[in-house]
């Protein structure tokens, strides 16, 4: 009868011996409690506690941990805009009973600070310096958290701002607003081309223009230098001036009509075709050239020069 007491008694032992041992992992730190006030804190390895007397708290992670906070304010230009702010902290190694005893919710605490924070500096600012000073934002949270956390055991290693997401309305008037520029400049550089296409194609056409004038001015002046010599000729076998003339104009009058006669798609020109017609034309210009010299030299006696 008395060995059947002993087994439940040497098991139950064993069960209270086997309570007695715990493991604490890695980068963790054990609070352990004697009759509900607090006893010692436990770090990683096999640790041992006195069974029905001490008991394990709870656990913190000494690990570097995350916290995203999403944050609704208004810029200065009346902007509604949501923040993504992301907050890496530790519990500090040798401050564990204040992270662990002085704050229930350490996260809410971590949360409270940057609405404050956020709500603080974001309406100082427009729309576009959110964009440009986020940096700004996150030192000022890192600041205020890290001033405010130390005393509760908790270390601020960074804050960032991840993300900037305005009102859609508003996204799409910045879009609009970026694509009208964009228009504006590629409008700009169309019309510089427009423009430097206009200002080429004057200077082709006046560089045209006086190459042109100049072949006309040398076509004109070989003309007239042939004339000259062929007069010149006809004057050396015995023909006057008056009589060389007459014959160039003829000559002339002549192969202008073959000319016409060999084209095949000339437009119809009515021309005198006989031999007087020449000569008349001959005398007219003859006729002409007097009679403005004369007119000239009336004028000249009319108004002398003064001396």
């Amino acid at each position: 009868m008395g060995n059947f007491l002993l087994i439940p008694v040497i098991f139950f032992g064993l069960i209270i011996l086997i309570s007695s041992f715990f493991i604490v992992k890695q980068q963790t730190a054990v609070v352990v409690e004697r009759f509900g006030r607090f006893q010692s804190i436990r770090n990683s390895g096999l640790q041992m506690k006195i069974p029905l007397v001490d008991r394990i708290a709870g656990r913190l992670s000494l690990k570097i941990q995350q916290l995203d906070v999403i944050v609704e304010t208004k810029t200065l230009d009346d902007v509604f805009v949501k923040l993504k702010v992301s907050v890496q902290y530790v519990v500090i190694r040798n401050k564990v009973y204040e992270a662990f005893y002085k704050l229930e919710y350490p996260h809410d605490q971590i949360t409270s600070y940057v609405f404050d924070v956020v709500r603080a500096e974001v309406p100082k600012m427009k729309l576009d310096d959110v964009f440009v000073k986020k940096d700004d934002i996150a030192i000022a949270v890192k600041s205020e958290l890290q001033d405010a956390m130390l005393e509760y055991g908790y270390d601020i290693i960074k804050t960032l701002v991840t993300d900037i997401d305005p009102d859609a309305q508003v996204k799409e008037a910045m879009n609009r607003i970026n694509a009208s520029e964009r228009e504006k400049i590629a409008a700009q550089f169309e019309g510089d081309a427009a423009r430097i296409l206009i200002v080429e194609k004057a200077k082709a056409e006046a560089e045209s223009k006086r190459l042109q004038g100049q072949g006309i001015a040398d076509q004109r002046r070989e003309i007239a230098r042939g004339l000259e010599e062929s007069v010149e000729v006809l004057n050396k076998v015995g023909i006057n001036s008056q009589e060389a003339s007459a014959l160039i104009v003829v000559t002339q009058h002549y192969d202008t009509l073959q000319s016409i006669g060999e084209e095949t798609n000339t437009n119809l020109i009515l021309l005198p075709n006989s031999p007087q017609a020449g000569s008349d034309m001959l005398n007219n210009m003859v006729a002409s050239f007097t009679a403005s010299n004369m007119i000239g030299e009336q004028m000249k006696k009319s108004n002398p020069k003064k001396e």
